[in-house]
């Protein structure tokens, strides 16, 4: 069966992608728009049929009129149907990193054709494996746009492709539903998840002596930097961190101007010894947090590769990349 299998689904995979490229943005028309009726459609076409069959027997003129009306009605449903998705134009935004077993958003923009001037309604969009149930709908203004954010939960780290969209309308009877494929080209990184009750960051080494300096005392008790404690001047406390300490239940930091030797923050491998492969991850991506967070400038050493001493925003994303896409 896996002899047959294989094949088969290469070539699928080799047609999806002829017909279907990978794109972030992506214009739907003819080509890309498909339809056919809904349950309700075929029970109506049935019904139609059944007007018809008996208008034919007891030569009903009313009930040709109506059959003929009906029928009318919905060919020009179907029309709609399929000319409310057909001329949009979607983009996708650059998708933020996230970590795992946390909500990574997708912030689409649906485009209208400028020259119409017709509104578009009753427009879904959903990820591919995601219940029917959970389809948002919106309602693109005619020359206009609009943003629609859908969110997943990634189980693994690394770095994936986004999942494939799909964009359908069922409006305005609801009897013919109308559905484009979209298969975006981004992908999204996906970092450790931090471990929730990670220890005290490793000790700081001294440049000059080359060993420890001492323990830490909690999250940014380091060389110029420590723990609020009680007593501590008011002007010494890093008031950049104080309200995102504060938001997160975390503690204060304050400026330790008695240690003024140089030294420097390693988060090695292996001070995690003792730990699998994904919990060693775990820990080191909770130490990059909380280092990052104290403002603290740190370095990372992995087997085979280590990333310099660095701090801000873009060190933090170097670092927790380098975790992420691990092998």
């Amino acid at each position: 069966m896996a002899n047959w299998s294989a094949p088969l689904r290469r070539r699928f995979d080799a047609w999806l992608d002829a017909r279907h490229p990978r794109t972030d943005t992506q214009k739907l028309s003819h080509r890309n728009v498909y339809i056919l009726p809904t349950k309700a459609g075929l029970m109506f076409g049935m019904t139609l049929l059944t007007l018809l069959v008996a208008s034919i027997n007891y030569q009903l003129n009313l009930g040709y009129a109506l059959t003929f009306l009906l029928s009318g009605s919905a060919l020009v449903s179907m029309h709609l149907t399929h000319n409310t998705l057909r001329g949009l134009t979607l983009y996708l935004r650059p998708v933020a990193p996230t970590f795992v077993k946390h909500t990574a958003q997708l912030d689409v923009v649906l485009q209208g054709p400028s020259q119409r001037t017709r509104d578009r309604f009753g427009v879904g969009l959903r990820l591919s494996g995601a219940p029917i149930d959970g389809i948002t709908w919106v309602n693109v203004p005619a020359g206009n746009q609009c943003h629609v954010t859908l969110s997943f939960v990634p189980t693994v780290r690394g770095r994936h492709q986004v999942a494939t969209w799909t964009i359908e309308t069922r409006f305005p009877l609801g009897l013919f539903r109308a559905w484009a494929t979209w298969r975006p080209a981004a992908k999204v990184l996906v970092y450790p998840e931090p471990e929730d009750l990670a220890p005290p960051l490793p000790p700081v080494q001294s440049l000059a002596t080359g060993s420890a300096i001492g323990p830490r005392q909690g999250r940014g008790d380091m060389d110029g930097v420590r723990s609020y404690r009680r007593g501590d001047p008011i002007k010494a406390i890093i008031w950049k961190k104080a309200a995102q300490a504060m938001a997160c239940g975390s503690e204060l930091v304050t400026r330790d101007t008695q240690s003024a030797a140089p030294a420097e923050l390693w988060l090695d491998w292996q001070a995690c010894q003792g730990l699998d492969t994904e919990a060693r991850l775990s820990r080191l991506s909770a130490w990059v947090i909380r280092a990052h967070q104290a403002d603290l400038s740190f370095g990372l050493r992995m087997p085979e590769r280590q990333l310099a001493m660095g701090s801000g925003d873009s060190h933090r994303h170097a670092a927790l990349e380098v975790l992420a896409l691990w092998a």
